[in-house]
Protein backbone atom coordinates (compact mmCIF):
# COMPACT_ATOMS: atom_id res chain seq x y z
CA UNK A 1 0.00 0.00 0.00
CA UNK A 2 1.29 3.46 -0.87
CA UNK A 3 0.02 6.91 0.16
CA UNK A 4 0.42 9.75 -2.32
CA UNK A 5 -0.43 13.37 -1.57
CA UNK A 6 -3.17 14.61 -3.86
CA UNK A 7 -3.06 18.34 -3.30
CA UNK A 8 -2.90 19.98 0.14
CA UNK A 9 -5.92 18.22 1.66
CA UNK A 10 -6.21 14.83 -0.02
CA UNK A 11 -4.30 11.59 -0.48
CA UNK A 12 -4.51 8.76 -2.98
CA UNK A 13 -4.02 5.35 -1.41
CA UNK A 14 -2.63 2.87 -3.93
CA UNK A 15 -3.57 -0.70 -3.01
CA UNK A 16 -2.19 -4.07 -4.02
CA UNK A 17 -5.57 -5.59 -4.89
CA UNK A 18 -9.27 -4.97 -5.21
CA UNK A 19 -9.78 -6.70 -1.85
CA UNK A 20 -7.28 -4.39 -0.14
CA UNK A 21 -8.94 -1.36 -1.71
CA UNK A 22 -12.34 -2.49 -0.42
CA UNK A 23 -10.92 -3.05 3.07
CA UNK A 24 -9.30 0.40 3.16
CA UNK A 25 -12.51 2.07 2.00
CA UNK A 26 -14.60 0.14 4.53
CA UNK A 27 -12.23 0.95 7.41
CA UNK A 28 -12.22 4.68 6.67
CA UNK A 29 -15.98 4.91 6.09
CA UNK A 30 -16.82 2.88 9.20
CA UNK A 31 -14.65 5.14 11.39
CA UNK A 32 -16.78 8.17 10.54
CA UNK A 33 -13.92 10.64 10.95
CA UNK A 34 -15.58 14.06 11.12
CA UNK A 35 -12.92 15.93 9.14
CA UNK A 36 -13.15 13.72 6.05
CA UNK A 37 -15.29 15.15 3.26
CA UNK A 38 -14.99 12.44 0.61
CA UNK A 39 -13.85 8.84 0.19
CA UNK A 40 -13.74 7.72 -3.45
CA UNK A 41 -12.84 4.09 -4.24
CA UNK A 42 -11.40 2.87 -7.54
CA UNK A 43 -10.23 -0.50 -8.80
CA UNK A 44 -6.95 -0.33 -6.87
CA UNK A 45 -7.08 3.10 -5.22
CA UNK A 46 -8.94 5.10 -2.58
CA UNK A 47 -9.00 8.89 -2.74
CA UNK A 48 -9.41 10.44 0.72
CA UNK A 49 -10.17 14.16 1.00
CA UNK A 50 -10.21 16.12 4.26
CA UNK A 51 -11.40 19.54 5.35
CA UNK A 52 -8.74 22.19 4.61
CA UNK A 53 -6.41 22.72 7.54
CA UNK A 54 -7.72 19.72 9.50
CA UNK A 55 -5.92 16.63 10.77
CA UNK A 56 -8.35 14.34 8.93
CA UNK A 57 -5.77 12.86 6.56
CA UNK A 58 -3.34 12.07 9.34
CA UNK A 59 -6.12 10.43 11.33
CA UNK A 60 -7.21 8.37 8.32
CA UNK A 61 -3.67 7.19 7.64
CA UNK A 62 -3.11 6.23 11.28
CA UNK A 63 -6.42 4.38 11.28
CA UNK A 64 -5.68 2.41 8.10
CA UNK A 65 -2.10 1.55 9.04
CA UNK A 66 -3.18 0.22 12.45
CA UNK A 67 -6.25 -1.65 11.19
CA UNK A 68 -6.43 -5.39 10.56
CA UNK A 69 -7.58 -5.05 6.96
CA UNK A 70 -8.08 -8.80 6.63
CA UNK A 71 -10.77 -8.59 9.32
CA UNK A 72 -12.31 -5.28 8.32
CA UNK A 73 -16.09 -5.34 8.39
CA UNK A 74 -17.79 -3.18 5.81
CA UNK A 75 -20.46 -2.35 8.39
CA UNK A 76 -24.11 -1.89 7.56
CA UNK A 77 -24.86 -2.03 3.85
CA UNK A 78 -28.03 -1.91 1.84
CA UNK A 79 -29.30 -5.00 0.06
CA UNK A 80 -30.72 -4.38 -3.39
CA UNK A 81 -32.47 -6.84 -5.71
CA UNK A 82 -32.53 -6.12 -9.42
CA UNK A 83 -35.02 -7.93 -11.67
CA UNK A 84 -33.51 -9.07 -14.96
CA UNK A 85 -34.85 -10.55 -18.19
CA UNK A 86 -32.04 -12.85 -19.29
CA UNK A 87 -32.33 -12.32 -23.03
CA UNK A 88 -28.97 -10.66 -23.75
CA UNK A 89 -27.24 -10.82 -27.11
CA UNK A 90 -24.20 -12.56 -25.60
CA UNK A 91 -25.96 -15.07 -23.36
CA UNK A 92 -25.21 -18.01 -25.66
CA UNK A 93 -21.62 -16.82 -26.16
CA UNK A 94 -21.10 -16.67 -22.41
CA UNK A 95 -22.59 -20.16 -22.06
CA UNK A 96 -20.31 -21.61 -24.75
CA UNK A 97 -17.24 -19.95 -23.25
CA UNK A 98 -18.12 -21.25 -19.78
CA UNK A 99 -18.96 -24.72 -21.08
CA UNK A 100 -22.46 -24.66 -19.62
CA UNK A 101 -26.02 -24.09 -20.84
CA UNK A 102 -27.70 -20.69 -21.04
CA UNK A 103 -29.99 -21.72 -18.18
CA UNK A 104 -26.94 -22.55 -16.07
CA UNK A 105 -25.49 -19.10 -16.81
CA UNK A 106 -28.67 -17.58 -15.41
CA UNK A 107 -28.51 -19.84 -12.35
CA UNK A 108 -24.88 -18.86 -11.73
CA UNK A 109 -25.53 -15.15 -12.16
CA UNK A 110 -28.63 -15.10 -9.95
CA UNK A 111 -27.16 -17.46 -7.37
CA UNK A 112 -24.40 -15.12 -6.24
CA UNK A 113 -24.46 -12.14 -3.90
CA UNK A 114 -22.46 -9.21 -5.23
CA UNK A 115 -20.80 -6.22 -3.60
CA UNK A 116 -20.47 -2.79 -5.21
CA UNK A 117 -16.70 -2.29 -5.10
CA UNK A 118 -16.68 1.14 -6.73
CA UNK A 119 -18.55 3.26 -9.25
CA UNK A 120 -17.47 5.03 -12.42
CA UNK A 121 -17.51 4.94 -16.22
CA UNK A 122 -20.93 6.64 -16.21
CA UNK A 123 -23.11 8.11 -13.44
CA UNK A 124 -24.79 5.20 -11.65
CA UNK A 125 -22.55 2.45 -13.03
CA UNK A 126 -21.42 0.13 -10.25
CA UNK A 127 -18.61 -2.40 -10.57
CA UNK A 128 -19.93 -5.46 -8.73
CA UNK A 129 -17.62 -8.17 -7.39
CA UNK A 130 -18.55 -11.74 -6.51
CA UNK A 131 -19.00 -13.05 -10.05
CA UNK A 132 -18.81 -16.88 -10.18
CA UNK A 133 -15.58 -18.12 -11.75
CA UNK A 134 -17.13 -19.62 -14.95
CA UNK A 135 -18.62 -16.21 -15.79
CA UNK A 136 -15.32 -14.34 -15.48
CA UNK A 137 -14.80 -13.76 -19.16
CA UNK A 138 -12.98 -11.21 -21.26
CA UNK A 139 -14.56 -8.18 -22.88
CA UNK A 140 -15.69 -8.49 -26.48
CA UNK A 141 -12.90 -8.19 -29.05
CA UNK A 142 -14.89 -5.42 -30.76
CA UNK A 143 -16.92 -3.14 -28.46
CA UNK A 144 -20.44 -2.18 -29.48
CA UNK A 145 -21.02 1.42 -30.48
CA UNK A 146 -24.30 1.38 -28.53
CA UNK A 147 -25.34 -0.69 -25.53
CA UNK A 148 -28.97 -0.08 -24.43
CA UNK A 149 -29.69 1.40 -21.02
CA UNK A 150 -30.45 -1.28 -18.44
CA UNK A 151 -28.20 -3.89 -20.04
CA UNK A 152 -26.85 -6.37 -17.49
CA UNK A 153 -23.35 -7.43 -18.43
CA UNK A 154 -20.12 -9.12 -17.36
CA UNK A 155 -16.43 -8.49 -18.02
CA UNK A 156 -13.40 -9.86 -16.21
CA UNK A 157 -14.15 -10.18 -12.50
CA UNK A 158 -17.09 -7.75 -12.60
CA UNK A 159 -20.77 -7.64 -13.42
CA UNK A 160 -22.76 -4.44 -13.77
CA UNK A 161 -25.69 -2.61 -15.32
CA UNK A 162 -25.41 0.10 -17.95
CA UNK A 163 -27.35 3.07 -16.52
CA UNK A 164 -27.75 4.74 -19.90
CA UNK A 165 -27.16 4.00 -23.55
CA UNK A 166 -23.45 4.15 -24.34
CA UNK A 167 -20.66 2.34 -26.17
CA UNK A 168 -19.37 -0.72 -24.37
CA UNK A 169 -17.51 -3.99 -24.69
CA UNK A 170 -18.96 -6.06 -21.85
CA UNK A 171 -20.83 -9.29 -22.60
CA UNK A 172 -24.58 -8.78 -22.35
CA UNK A 173 -26.63 -11.27 -20.32
CA UNK A 174 -29.97 -9.47 -20.21
CA UNK A 175 -31.65 -6.22 -19.28
CA UNK A 176 -33.53 -4.59 -16.43
CA UNK A 177 -36.07 -1.81 -16.09
CA UNK A 178 -34.47 -0.63 -12.83
CA UNK A 179 -33.42 3.02 -12.86
CA UNK A 180 -29.73 3.13 -11.99
CA UNK A 181 -29.38 6.91 -12.02
CA UNK A 182 -31.89 9.75 -11.70
CA UNK A 183 -30.38 13.21 -11.22
CA UNK A 184 -33.71 14.50 -9.81
CA UNK A 185 -33.96 11.88 -7.06
CA UNK A 186 -32.86 12.60 -3.46
CA UNK A 187 -30.35 9.75 -3.91
CA UNK A 188 -29.48 9.92 -7.64
CA UNK A 189 -27.54 6.64 -7.88
CA UNK A 190 -29.23 3.35 -7.01
CA UNK A 191 -25.92 1.69 -6.18
CA UNK A 192 -23.15 2.88 -3.85
CA UNK A 193 -19.87 1.25 -2.76
CA UNK A 194 -20.48 -1.39 -0.11
CA UNK A 195 -24.04 -2.19 -1.19
CA UNK A 196 -24.98 -5.86 -1.58
CA UNK A 197 -26.76 -6.76 -4.81
CA UNK A 198 -28.72 -9.80 -5.98
CA UNK A 199 -30.12 -10.36 -9.47
CA UNK A 200 -33.52 -12.04 -9.88
CA UNK A 201 -34.66 -13.65 -13.12
CA UNK A 202 -38.07 -12.61 -14.42
CA UNK A 203 -39.94 -13.57 -17.56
Amino acid sequence: MRWLRYGPDAALVECESLAEMSAVRAAVVAAGLPDLVEVVPGARTVLIAARPGSTGLAQARELVESADLDATDGGESREITIDVRYDGEDLDLVARTAGVSADEVVELHTGATYTVAFTGFAPGFGYLTGLPEPLRQSRLDTPRTRVPAGSVAIAGEFTGVYPRSSPGGWRLLGHTDAVLFDSRAPRPALLAPGDRVRFRSIR
